[in-house]
């Protein structure tokens, strides 16, 4: 009865919660509003990250689509000069596999997780379909397979799909196995495989018989501990009926536990199968069959090596060359002979660890490879390779950020594409190029470190804890990984081990295996300040797979980090020797002393969390020594929830933050705001969020990020910049994030709000490739955006501005969603819409003295928006009753630095009210030249004089060119007059002779210029030079200039009261007199008589 009554109760308290969520929902601090912050994504690509499969258009080779490991689909429609990612808004980023319908190449499949089995992957959530090259997509189910390697649509059938799903690889269960669909993907069913670690990891057709299929099961299971790749589940079988049943064929093939199997079937001879078979202890074979898979032949004992065969292992069948194999492997292998013998494929200059190949029908020399670094073709059977340098999927680790000016560096150890770095942002027209990055580190990459004051040294290391010390003067490095004593047993340090530069000595690094170090000298000497403060386990007696194994079992622990190691350190910046540990088995340690003495907690004890939590991220509060954060993983435990807990006693007691954080999202990292300390930020499986309180609500940063895993997170303090570096598609920054300081609930139920503006940098673009984005490089070469350049404001609408129009158009949609018939509107409101201007926002600036210097269109749609004044003045040469309209004005000669204020206003109906406002900023300047110029005052107020000038010669030149066609007119109106030709005609030719004067005097001879001949300087070509030689730089004018300059000035007033005069007397007595002679009406002259 009691257990009835409390299911009742809960059931009450989730509907009621429910009812209050709903309303929850309905507050600004939601993704919407805070949409126009937007993350700002950098690259690099210079190395590029991890592809799982290509997929070559049948009727178009140019047309790729490529499965990125972790960073979603991209798309080429011109073999890879240019690509686009076509996934970015779908739930999972991780992807097994791409395949094109035979018999509609429009329609693509996709198979979501990745189809490796390595110590970092991301799952997915499913197969999803595309009916649109890629435009949209549909999820079609299998949502528990978390991993799918492989997907053939029927050649003759689309509505027939098999799929090879291997199914989780931290779990039992799910959805494993081999899967086929009769009805397009609208339900599946499981024809071979088991509910508990049995997957397929491989699938292949007979190109003869689509009843005819092969399929390669897989057993595996990894843990935090262990991995574990293979098992008598393992196994290649065959099916005659479709996919419906299967015979596992044995003849042949290995007795023992075989563990990630790669299938292939001739093209040229589809009786001869090929696998490639993965035995105890890594090592292995390649395997034949001549006879549709009766029975095989060990060919060799070839096997993909490295990490391990479940990192690689597919094998391909060359479609040009009979008995031609591919194994993809860290260095590709290749067969001549069915796999009798193998020979490693040239790669010089090309990334090791390939995992894909696609082949051209007509093009035996072509390959294109897939690796963990990119994408790379061949034209000359890898003779020669070309990488291809424009595909930002780099899997980022960590980052750190250094304080070097004026632009800070950012650094990320990535996996197996080196430890690299770059800047933050340039000074050049082109923005962040491949070039501007550099490696400080080769392997895989983990966490960095830098030096507080002293950009020159950085820590950068390998996987297990290799680190160095990086001179960034000499670029030379300094191993300093610590070493053990005498007698001492081997230090156990994470694949991803963690380190710290002390908060209160720029000079004290903490670094951590299964001890916590501590050094006072950059790592030339360590002290341990801890013993082992993990559970210092026999990983080998763990369970896994639900029980414990003997020695016999396919263990494979060269795929593995070290286990009960250290994974987090944090140092309290307020409180010196407050230290805090985590680890992989689930402890934290808390030293209050330096390192004296520990105090553990065993996290099985925090609130709602599993005991075998892994420790992702340790953070000390940067305002309060008391309170601390701890987020904590347990995925490789199957148990995809968020945890996050603080505490503010020091861990002795702990309360979950997790808030509204969606179910089934990993938490990777946490970081705290430097000056509001309930504003976090959090990195998540599926992007950022952020709290304004704490964490008792999490907000969404959506805004210029795809969906993707965020790794790691770092503040630049000095620029308030966030950086996110992601596990599949670099790095992105949101920059000056300051505003969310300054949200609250009341701000953003006002009408408006202008929210703080960073200083602005004075300075011109330095065109290092030229004048544009890229130069003359071509559409491939790689470019990431700046911030936009001058001063950003941000600011907030709590409501659309809306026109009459779009009222109207709201209130119909509403009554066509309630079923109430639509009334027509009345004429005189839809002539009122017809008449309106569309309600504007404006950002208007002024300099100190209250001057305006430009006013700003702004976004008009609720929520939070971000406008950039360039720091120029408007344009403001002449315009033209012809003029083509664009809402994008030109901005015209650059201001001064120094301080300015912007005002945020709305107009509606032709009525301007102010918003929010004045808000101060600054434009300082960014730096000084090699010679001592003019100061920036000077160069400004000249760049002004210039554009004065400019804007009266291009009116005078625009009125010359009217009074041109008014005079030519002129002439054909006589024509027409009706009257003898006489003084009227040599009137008007004289007027047209004084014209062209004026307009050689200020263009120059037209004859001389038609063919390219010098002619006399004119105003034009003064006012040019004077233009041409400061424009492109903050130096100043040089007397050079201003000569020019006052000579132009000089000669334009002398043509102005030429052409005035003729404008104002002589034209206005011209056309009285055609109106006196009956000439026919010319624009200008009084409306005659009717």
């Amino acid at each position: 009865m009691f257990r009835k009554a409390l299911c009742i109760f809960v059931l009450f308290l989730f509907i009621v919660s429910g009812g209050f969520a709903a309303e929850e929902d309905k507050s600004p601090l939601n993704e919407t509003t805070f949409a126009g912050l937007k993350f700002r994504s950098i690259g690099p690509a210079l190395m590029s990250g991890r592809i799982a499969d290509i997929a070559i258009h049948p009727e178009d080779e140019n047309l790729w689509y490529v499965a990125v490991g972790s960073g979603g689909v991209w798309k080429t429609k011109n073999a890879g000069v240019t690509w686009k990612p076509i996934f970015d808004d779908q739930p999972s980023y991780s992807i097994g596999c791409v395949t094109i319908d035979p018999n509609n190449p429009h329609t693509i499949w996709i198979g979501t997780g990745e189809n490796v089995g390595g110590r970092h992957v991301g799952y997915g959530d499913g197969i999803y379909r595309s009916l649109d090259d890629g435009t949209s997509w549909k999820n079609l189910g299998l949502k528990q397979s978390e991993h799918i390697s492989k997907i053939i649509v029927h050649p003759e059938n689309s509505d027939i799909i098999w799929v090879a799903a291997q199914g989780p690889l931290w779990s039992k269960g799910g959805e494993r196995g081999i899967y086929k669909s009769t009805n397009g993907g609208t339900s599946w069913k499981q024809t071979l495989g088991d509910a508990a670690w049995v997957g397929a990891t491989d699938i292949v057709i007979d190109p003869r018989d689509p009843n005819v299929l092969y399929a390669a099961t897989w057993q595996r299971h990894r843990n935090v501990a262990a991995y574990m790749g293979g098992g008598p589940g393992t196994a290649i079988y065959k099916s005659t009926d479709g996919g419906d049943n299967w015979t596992k064929l044995t003849k042949g093939l290995p007795e023992s536990n075989m563990g990630k199997i790669g299938l292939a079937i001739s093209p040229q001879k589809p009786d001869v199968l090929y696998a490639a078979i993965e035995l105890d202890r890594r090592a292995g074979g390649v395997y034949r069959s001549t006879n549709r898979g009766a029975s095989w032949k060990k060919m060799s004992d070839a096997v993909s090596g490295a990490t391990g065969p479940h990192y690689y292992q597919e094998l391909y069948a060359s479609p040009h060359e009979f008995d031609r194999l591919y194994l993809v492997d860290v260095r590709m292998q290749v067969s001549e002979d069915g796999g009798k013998t193998f020979r490693r494929m040239k790669e010089s200059h090309k990334h090791s660890d390939n995992h894909a190949i696609a082949f051209r029908k007509d093009d035996p020399d072509y390959l294109l490879v897939g690796t963990d670094g990119g994408m790379y073709e061949s034209f000359d059977l890898a003779q020669n390779w070309r990488f291809m340098a424009n595909l930002p999927v780099t899997q980022f680790y960590k980052v750190a950020v250094d304080e070097a000016t004026p632009f800070y560096n950012i650094y990320g150890g990535t996996q197996d594409n080196n430890t690299q770095g770059g800047p933050s942002r340039t000074d050049n027209y082109h923005g962040i190029r491949n070039a501007d990055w550099f490696i400080t580190l080769f392997g895989d990459g983990h966490q960095p470190a830098t030096e507080p004051g002293n950009p020159n040294i950085m820590y950068s290391e390998w996987q297990q804890g290799n680190l160095v010390r990086v001179d960034r003067a000499t670029g030379e490095l300094v191993y300093i990984r610590p070493q053990p004593g005498v007698d001492e047993d081997y230090e156990r340090f994470n694949w991803d081990a963690p380190i710290l530069v002390s908060p209160h000595q720029p000079t004290r690094l903490y670094f951590a295996s299964q001890r916590v170090w501590r050094s006072d000298n950059r790592g030339d000497s360590w002290t341990a300040i801890s013993g082992d403060l993990t559970r210092d386990q026999e990983r080998v007696r763990l369970p896994i797979m639900g029980k414990t194994w003997g020695w016999d079992a396919p263990w494979d622990m060269y795929a593995m980090s070290n286990y009960n190691t250290i994974t987090s350190l944090a140092e309290s910046p307020l409180q010196e020797g407050l230290i805090y540990a985590g680890t992989d088995d689930g402890l934290i340690q808390v030293t209050e002393n330096g390192g004296e003495s520990w105090r553990r907690i065993e996290v099985g004890n925090l609130p709602n969390v599993p005991k075998t939590a892994f420790v992702n991220d340790i953070k000390a509060d940067v305002h309060d020594a008391n309170t601390v954060y701890v987020v904590l993983d347990n995925h490789k435990f199957g148990d995809l929830e968020p945890y996050i807990l603080k505490s503010t006693n020091r861990g002795k007691s702990w309360q979950s933050i997790v808030g509204n954080l969606p179910e089934r999202t990993l938490l990777w990292r946490v970081v705290q705001d430097h000056v509001k300390p309930e504003l976090l930020f959090l990195g998540t499986e599926f992007g950022v969020y952020f709290t304004l309180d704490g964490g008792k609500k999490w907000t969404k940063l959506k805004g210029g990020m795809p969906t993707i895993a965020i790794r790691d997170l770092a503040i630049q303090k000095r620029e308030n910049d966030l950086v996110a570096a992601s596990f599949g598609r670099g790095f992105f920054v949101l920059d000056d994030y300051s505003m969310l300081r300054d949200v609250s609930e009341p701000v953003l139920q006002k009408e408006a709000g202008l929210f703080p503006t960073r200083k602005a940098w004075w300075y011109i673009n330095r065109p290092v490739l030229g004048f544009n984005e890229k130069g003359a490089q071509g559409a491939a070469y790689f470019t990431a955006p700046n911030p936009p350049f001058g001063a950003v404001f941000t600011y907030y609408l709590k409501e659309d501005l809306k026109s009459k129009k779009a009222l109207r158009k709201e209130k119909v949609k509403k009554q066509n969603k309630a079923g109430t018939p639509a009334t027509f509107p009345d004429w005189d409101a839809l002539e009122k819409e017809r008449r309106q201007e569309a309600p504007a926002v404006w950002l208007t600036i002024k300099d100190s003295d209250g001057n305006t210097v430009r006013k700003i269109k702004g976004e008009t749609k609720k929520g939070v928006h971000r406008t950039a004044w360039d720091l120029c003045f408007p344009y403001r040469n002449a315009m033209s009753l012809f003029d083509k309209e664009t809402d994008k004005d030109p901005s015209g000669v650059m201001a001064a630095p120094g301080d300015y204020t912007v005002t945020l206003s709305k107009q509606v109906d032709g009525v301007v009210t102010e918003l929010s406002g004045p808000m101060p900023f600054t434009v300082e300047r960014l730096r000084k030249g090699s010679l001592p110029g003019a100061e920036p005052a000077v160069t400004a107020q000249f760049w002004q004089d210039l554009a004065k000038l400019q804007r009266a010669t291009t009116a005078t030149s625009t009125a010359l060119k009217n009074a041109m066609k008014k005079v030519n007119k002129m002439q054909t109106a006589l024509r027409r007059t009706p009257a003898a030709p006489g003084e009227l005609e040599q009137r008007v030719y004289e007027v047209k002779q004084a014209l062209f004067v004026i307009d050689e005097k200020l263009v120059g001879n037209r004859s001389k210029s038609a063919i390219g001949e010098k002619t006399k300087p004119s105003i034009s070509a003064r006012i040019s030079a004077a233009s041409t030689g400061t424009r492109n730089s903050t130096y100043g004018p040089t007397p050079m200039h201003k000569r020019s300059l006052e000579i132009a000035r000089t000669q334009f007033r002398e043509i102005k009261a030429a052409l005035e005069q003729i404008l104002n007397t002589r034209i206005p007595m011209l056309e009285k007199a055609l109106q006196e002679a009956g000439a026919p009406w010319l624009e200008g002259m009084a409306l005659p008589e009717g």
